[in-house]
């Protein structure tokens, strides 16, 4: 069915590796494995060898005149990067893009999906640097199938086991054939600012990063939805399976959301636009004086309530936007819920440290005609499944009325 690379680091829980391999031959799928130096302490690669019936990778640097070609082709023609266990040690190379052996390479070279299912000491685990280096990839869009509790090598008792492999079996699965309510749908989202140019070098903009826009693509796409994401400009990495609509300015995001508005079930509004701009752009640079400088700013396009207007009663898209305000936001997101006429607004106070712009967490109110729901801290990959998750419900709720209006 598909080709899957099963990479293998170096913990005790190498030796279910080999289950693993197994179980998703039996499901009719092919088996490249790939060790590294630690897990070849654990287990043999001649075991993978003749479970896989392939050459096991076990050095980035195979000698051959066509092994990098060859390395290269398999990191294009996966289905999936399956990693079990996943030590701490690797779990952070992949955070931070350290590729010194083939397994890190492999996640780097890589657009297939990625699945990680780590296996450490519970205080490991639970460590500050593990838990923001497993934030980091899920934000990316890799998703982790937990480990277990239970009796650890080390002696303790707690969380930390790498998972039976039957569940790591079922997750690759759940993976390759993703399902729930967002199969065959389509969700465009919005992420990142906006950069309205003042002259040749200087312009008005925000301190948003995108870090929520492209976790919530990322998310909805892991549920098989075509996702479509319009970004202004930002360094995040573009999550597989998403097709990326770059633009710089509030009216070029106008522009393409308004053009792939028509085909999506979803909208989800989580940019930062600039809601002015210079009503123009002075050619070349302003050279500086030390007379005052006066800009004369116009109001950009509400892209929101443009949506909403053009909807009217209609069943689709499902319009979600985003209030990012200073104190407590919910009362404002009321106002905008009402007058942009859409289905929630995901409200933050930008104030707190620990959320709003250019951090790895967030705290949100999840504004509906029917109340408002406080969500505590957690990391944004968390407050994007929450997201989805509300967008899945009330997609289904306005599906049904058109439903019952059918003869």
């Amino acid at each position: 069915m598909a080709l899957i690379a099963l990479g293998v680091s170096g913990g005790i829980g190498a030796y279910k590796a080999v289950e693993v391999a197994r179980g998703l031959q039996k499901r009719g799928h092919d088996v490249a494995a790939i060790m590294t130096r630690s897990a070849r302490r654990f287990v043999g690669a001649v075991t993978f060898e003749a479970i896989t019936r392939r050459r096991v990778i076990t050095d980035q640097f195979a000698a051959g005149a066509n092994a990098d070609i060859e390395h290269i082709q398999l990191a294009t023609d996966i289905a999936l990067l399956l990693v079990a266990p996943a030590t701490a040690n690797v779990i952070g190379k992949f955070a931070h893009g350290i590729a010194d052996d083939f397994l890190t390479s492999m996640y780097l070279a890589t657009r297939a999906p990625v699945l990680m299912a780590p296996a450490m000491n519970t205080n490991m685990w639970e460590h500050d640097a593990v838990r923001r280096n497993l934030d980091l990839l899920g934000a990316r869009g890799v998703r982790f199938v937990d480990p277990g509790e239970g009796y650890l090598a080390c002696g303790w008792i707690g969380k930390g086991r790498l998972a039976e492999p039957e569940d790591v079996v079922r997750a690759a699965d759940a993976v390759l054939s993703p399902a729930g309510s967002f199969a065959g749908r389509t969700v465009l989202v919005t992420a990142g600012p906006t950069y309205e140019d003042i002259d040749a070098v200087r312009y008005i903009g925000n301190r948003s990063s995108g870090k929520m826009g492209y976790t919530i693509a990322a998310e909805a796409a892991r549920r098989g939805a075509r996702v479509i994401l319009v970004s202004g400009p930002s360094s995040q990495p573009v999550p597989p399976r998403v097709d990326l609509i770059r633009v710089r300015t509030a009216m070029e995001m106008h522009t393409a959301v308004l053009q792939q508005s028509a085909s999506a079930d979803v909208i989800v509004m989580a940019a930062a636009v600039a809601d002015y701009m210079p009503s123009r752009r002075a050619e070349g640079k302003i050279e500086k004086s030390d007379a005052p400088l006066a800009l004369d700013l116009v109001r950009t396009p509400d892209i929101l309530a443009e949506l909403g207007r053009a909807r009217g009663s209609a069943s689709r898209p499902v319009l979600i936007g985003f209030a990012a305000e200073s104190g407590d936001p919910v009362p404002r997101a009321r106002l905008k819920l009402s007058q942009k006429r859409v289905d929630m607004i995901v409200a933050n106070d930008i104030s707190r440290p620990d959320a709003g712009f250019d951090t790895d967490t967030n705290a949100v109110s999840l504004v509906t005609a029917t109340g408002a729901e406080s969500i505590p801290v957690a990391s944004k990959a968390q407050i994007a499944m929450t997201i989805v998750d509300r967008a899945e419900k009330l997609l289904a709720a306005r599906a049904v009325p058109a439903a019952l209006a059918q003869p």
